[in-house]
Parts: structure tokens; C-alpha cells; sequence
């Protein structure tokens, strides 16, 4: 049976919902900081190269790590072409209602935002 996009958004909203009050600390921190207007957060359940570790899986009751990034990393290493920056950010949900997240899993990888 194949899982539809929708059904692996509330999946991934219910495993992730108890991450929600950290990442939206770690949103406003790098807001308020003036690291970016743009905080991306990496959920992944392997192995990834990008942003700061926030939530190792292995030390939490999860099933997911997280790690902290911003838009200008993800054009930096080359995860979003400069030409489509534009597009990207027209996309971008406010962050003070959303978090911006980089789903990675076996699924592929997505780009969901997450009501806080």
C-alpha cells in the first residue's frame, strides 16, 4: 500500500509534535540573533552533513534527529540553486506560525512546514 504526501505529513506531525516547543525556541533564536530570517530544521533518522545538531534521536524519546540550518546554508551547499532563492522564500510560511522543516527518511527528502 502506497502512503499518500498527506498521510506522511500527519505521520510525521505526530511523531515530531513533542519537538515542536525546542524548535520554535531554536527558530526565534536564530531570528532574533540575526543568523537568518529563514531557520530550516533537518529531520532525519540517518546520517546528515548539514546545520547543528539540536535533537539526536539516540538520547530523546523519538524517532527523529534534528539538526539547525538556514536558507543561506542550504544555497551554500548547493541543496537550493541561488536562481530558485526567490521562489523559496515566496514559499516560506511565517515563521512566528510555521517551522520551516527538511524532512529526510527512507520516503525521500521534503520540505514540509509544521504549525507550532
Amino acid at each position: 500500500m502506497k502512503i499518500t504526501e498527506r498521510q506522511k505529513f500527519d505521520i510525521l506531525k505526530i511523531e515530531l509534535k513533542a519537538y515542536i516547543p525546542v524548535l520554535g525556541q531554536a527558530a526565534d533564536r536564530i531570528i532574533d540573533n540575526e543568523i537568518s530570517s529563514y531557520p530550516i530544521f533537518i529531520v532525519h533518522q540517518q546520517e546528515v552533513q548539514l546545520g547543528i545538531e539540536l535533537v539526536d534521536m539516540n538520547k530523546v524519546e523519538g524517532n527523529w534527529s534534528v539538526n539547525a540550518s538556514t536558507v543561506e546554508e542550504f544555497v551554500q551547499k548547493g541543496l537550493i540553486e541561488e536562481e530558485n532563492l526567490n521562489s523559496f522564500k515566496k514559499a516560506y510560511k511565517d515563521p512566528q506560525k510555521h517551522l520551516c522543516l527538511f524532512s529526510v527518511s527512507e520516503l525521500g527528502a521534503n520540505f514540509i512546514f509544521l504549525p507550532r
